[in-house]
């Protein structure tokens, strides 16, 4: 009992001293899963920056988790045409739903060689921002061909209507140049309703994001 004992002291000891503390930033490309209200719905641009910590747990496996900001959303577009009096009026609204979070991703990884690993694991959110902006162009056109056009701009806090906790799936990989800078790509699947109440019967919502950066570890 007392080897056992001191077999775990020793390999605790072990873990805490290969621990390595890094901090990582990058570019995200995110999109939600369906959203029925826009025609053309496409991904938006967004960046994470954050810390980690990498602790080995075998001879080629470690866990990583992270602390990150990350931000997630989409961009979409909508337009119709209706004909009043002989006039045609063409409504484009361009906008983005722009949802940032307090990520807490926990990775396991498989080191296949000393510089490349792959990973995988759950990614825990915390929403601090959720805004909606759109801008919409309204042109008129009359029978003899003259046009006219007004603009508007708004942006909605559209945070309370929300679901602020965020739960997905990672899978991932990263390769070391150095001991110490590396690259990595992530892709994190949403598993969880971006909605707050969600109507019964409709399609949920879901984030997704692909993420691809940078690593230093101290």
């Amino acid at each position: 009992m007392k080897k056992l004992f001191l077999g775990a002291a020793v390999a605790m000891s072990t873990l805490t001293f290969a621990q390595q503390f890094g901090v990582k930033a990058g570019m995200n490309v995110s999109s939600l899963s369906k959203d029925a209200s826009m025609d053309d719905a496409k991904s938006k641009i967004g960046f994470n920056a954050g810390v980690f910590m990498n602790a080995p747990l075998a001879e080629n496996f470690s866990i990583q988790p992270e602390l990150l900001y990350s931000q997630m959303g989409n961009k979409a577009t909508t337009t119709s045409t209706s004909t009043i009096g002989g006039s045609t009026i063409t409504t484009k609204t361009s906008g983005s739903t722009n949802l940032d979070y307090v990520t807490l991703p926990v990775m396991f990884q498989y080191n296949a060689t000393p510089a490349f690993y792959l990973e995988a694991g759950p990614e825990f959110g915390l929403m601090v921002s959720g805004k909606s902006k759109g801008d919409r162009v309204t042109t008129t056109t009359t029978s003899g061909g003259t046009s006219s056009s007004t603009s508007a701009s708004a942006s909605v806090d559209i945070k309370d209507n929300l679901n602020t906790f965020n739960f997905g799936l990672g899978l991932g990989a990263g390769y070391y140049f150095t001991p110490n800078v590396g690259i990595t790509a992530r892709y994190v699947a949403g598993l969880t309703d971006i909605a707050k109440d969600r109507p019964s019967g409709s399609d949920s919502v879901k984030n997704n994001v692909f993420q691809v950066g940078l690593a230093y570890k101290f």
